[in-house]
C-alpha cells in the first residue's frame, strides 16, 4: 500500500510537471475590433492600455489577414485551420457549423489539454470537443445576456464584457491544475449596435474625430463598392445604431434591460444626445458627419469595457502565477471600417477589413516589443498553437504554423501571397461575392455574381485603395503575374467555386 501511494504521488507530480512544461493558452477573440482603434497599432482614435500590454510583452503582427471577413466564418477558419469552402461555414446566414469535424481545440483535448470556450462563439452549434463551454446564443446581448453551458441555459444580470470575464476567472479557479489549459475568451464587443457599459457612457463626448480622407469616396471605377449597402450616411440607422429616440420597452435590443439600466440609457441618449440632434437638425453632409461622430463615440466607448476586461484577465494570470507559462493572444475576428470609404462593417477585401489585430505574448519565447511583418492568416492560428503545444497540425488543416517566425527563428519559403474568398450576398449589406490574392505590394480582386469585375490596387502608391488600375497598361505584367498566383492558390486550397468562375473567362 505504501508503494502504491508513492507511485500515485509520483504520477501526480509527473502530471503537474508536464502541465507546467507545456504552455497554457488564453486566446481572446473580440468581434469587429478594428486595428485602427488599438493604440498598439498607432491609433489616433483611442488608447487601449491593456490590449497594448500583450503587444509590449510580445509581438504585434502588422499583416495578420483573414480569409473571409465576416464573424462566424472567420471563427470557423480559426478553429479548423481550413478555408470556409472546406469547413462548410461560408456565411452567417442559415448555416450551422459541423462540430463533428476536426478542430484544434479537440486535438488539444485529445492530447492532454483541458479546453474551454467562454463568451461569444457564433457558430450556431453546441460545442463539441471541449471540456467546458459557456457561450451566448447567436450574437448575444450587451445587457443581461443569456448563456448556454453544458448543464443549463440562464439569463445573467449585468454587462456582457464583465460577465465573460467573471465566467472566465471562475473556470480558471476550478480547472484541473494537473493539465495545461487552452481557453478561448469570445468577446461580444465591439459588434454592432455598440452599446457601452453604463460607466463608459459619454467617455468620448469631448472628442471630435477627423474624417478619414476617403469618407466621401465616390467609388469611381469600383462597381461593387458603388452598389454596397453599408454606408454611415445611408445605412446606419438612427434608433438602432445611434440610439436616437429609442423605445426602450419595445426595442429588442433594450427591452431586456432592468429599470436602472434603462434609466441610465434614457438619461444619456434621450435627455442629452437625442435633444442635441433635435436642436441641430443636420441634413446632407452635416448629417453624415454627425452620424460618424456618434458612431465612433459609441464604438470606442464600447471598446473601453473590452480593454478594461482584457486587463482583468491579464491581472488574474499575473496574480495566480500563470503569466510566465501562458501564451496570450489578442485578436479580432476581422477588421472593420472606422468611416473609411464612408463605411462601417467589413466584408470587402480592402485593407481595413482584410487586416485584423493580432498580438501574441509568450514570456521567454517571444521577444517583448517584436513586430512581425510577414503575412499570416486566421487559418494559421490553430496550427501555430498546436505547434507551441508540441503537436503537429492535422493533415486536414490548410494553415501553417508561424511559430518559427514569431520566436525569431529562420523560416524559409513563408507565404508571399494570401488568398481570400467572401460569399455572403445579398443580405445584409449587398457586398458582391469575391475572391482574390494579396501580396506585399498588390491586391487583385475578382468580383462575381451580380458584378463580374476585376480590381487591382498598388498598395504602395495607393494605400487607401481608391484607384483601380486593372485596365492600366502600365500594370499589364503585374496583372498577369498576380492572375497566375491567384490560380495557383485556388488550386492549392482546392477552391472549386473560384476555379469555376475563372474557368468561364479563360
Amino acid at each position: 500500500m505504501k508503494n502504491l501511494f508513492i507511485s500515485l504521488g509520483l504520477l501526480l507530480i509527473t502530471r503537474i510537471g508536464m502541465a507546467q512544461e507545456r504552455p497554457n493558452i488564453v486566446f481572446i477573440i473580440s468581434d469587429d475590433h478594428a486595428y485602427q482603434a488599438i493604440s498598439a497599432y498607432g491609433s489616433k482614435l483611442a488608447q487601449t492600455p491593456n490590449i497594448d500590454r500583450i503587444a509590449n510583452g510580445g509581438a504585434r503582427f502588422t499583416n495578420a489577414l483573414v480569409t473571409n471577413s465576416i464573424c462566424g466564418p472567420s471563427r470557423a477558419c480559426f478553429i479548423t485551420g481550413k478555408y470556409n469552402h472546406k469547413n462548410g461555414f461560408k456565411t452567417n446566414e442559415s448555416v450551422h457549423f459541423d462540430m463533428t469535424q476536426e478542430h484544434f481545440p479537440r486535438l488539444l483535448k485529445n492530447n492532454g489539454y483541458q479546453v474551454a470556450w467562454i463568451g461569444k462563439m457564433h457558430l450556431e452549434a453546441i460545442p463539441q470537443g471541449f471540456d467546458y463551454f459557456k457561450i451566448v446564443p447567436q450574437q448575444g446581448r450587451y445587457y443581461n445576456p443569456v448563456f448556454i453551458s453544458p448543464n443549463d441555459t440562464a439569463t445573467y444580470t449585468g454587462y456582457i464584457s464583465d460577465l465573460i470575464t467573471q465566467f472566465t476567472t471562475d473556470w480558471l479557479d476550478k480547472r484541473d491544475t494537473t493539465k495545461p489549459f487552452m481557453l478561448v475568451v469570445g468577446e461580444k464587443a465591439t459588434h454592432r449596435e455598440w452599446s457601452p457599459d453604463i460607466q463608459d457612457l459619454g467617455a468620448y463626448d469631448d472628442s471630435t474625430f477627423a474624417l478619414p480622407p476617403t469618407f466621401f469616396d465616390d467609388y469611381n471605377g469600383r462597381v461593387a463598392a458603388q452598389n454596397q449597402d453599408m454606408t454611415i450616411s445611408k445605412t446606419m440607422q438612427m434608433a438602432y445604431d445611434l440610439k436616437i429616440h429609442v423605445d426602450y420597452d419595445k426595442s429588442w435590443v433594450y427591452r431586456n434591460m432592468n429599470k436602472a439600466q434603462k434609466d441610465a440609457y434614457k438619461a444619456y441618449y434621450e435627455d442629452k444626445i437625442s435633444r442635441e440632434f433635435d436642436s441641430l437638425k443636420p441634413t446632407g453632409k452635416a448629417l453624415a458627419e454627425w452620424k460618424y461622430q456618434r458612431y465612433l463615440k459609441d464604438y470606442l466607448s464600447t471598446a473601453k469595457s473590452l480593454d478594461r476586461n482584457v486587463g482583468r484577465i491579464l491581472d488574474y494570470l499575473d496574480a495566480h502565477g500563470l503569466s510566465k507559462n501562458t501564451i496570450v493572444v489578442y485578436a479580432s475576428d476581422q477588421g472593420f471600417y472606422m468611416g473609411e470609404h464612408g463605411w462601417f462593417d467589413k466584408r470587402f477585401m480592402y485593407e481595413e477589413s482584410l487586416k485584423t489585430a493580432f498580438l501574441m505574448r509568450w514570456p521567454g519565447k517571444i521577444k517583448p516589443g517584436s513586430v512581425v511583418n510577414d503575412m499570416v492568416l486566421n487559418i494559421d492560428w490553430g496550427p501555430t498553437l498546436m505547434d507551441a503545444a508540441g503537436l503537429k497540425a492535422s493533415p486536414t488543416m490548410q494553415g501553417e504554423s508561424f511559430l518559427p517566425i514569431v520566436t525569431g527563428k529562420s523560416y524559409k519559403n513563408w507565404r508571399k501571397a494570401a488568398f481570400y474568398h467572401y460569399y455572403e450576398y445579398p443580405e445584409p449589406h449587398h457586398v458582391a461575392p469575391h475572391f482574390g490574392v494579396r501580396t506585399g505590394k498588390y491586391t487583385l480582386i475578382r468580383f462575381y455574381g451580380p458584378h463580374n469585375d476585376w480590381e487591382l490596387y498598388d498598395l504602395k502608391k495607393d494605400p487607401t485603395q481608391v484607384h483601380n488600375v486593372y485596365n492600366d497598361p502600365a500594370y499589364a505584367a503585374t496583372k498577369k503575374a498576380l492572375t497566375a498566383s491567384l490560380q495557383q492558390l485556388i488550386k492549392k486550397y482546392d477552391d472549386k467555386e473560384a476555379a469555376e468562375v475563372l474557368k468561364k473567362e479563360m
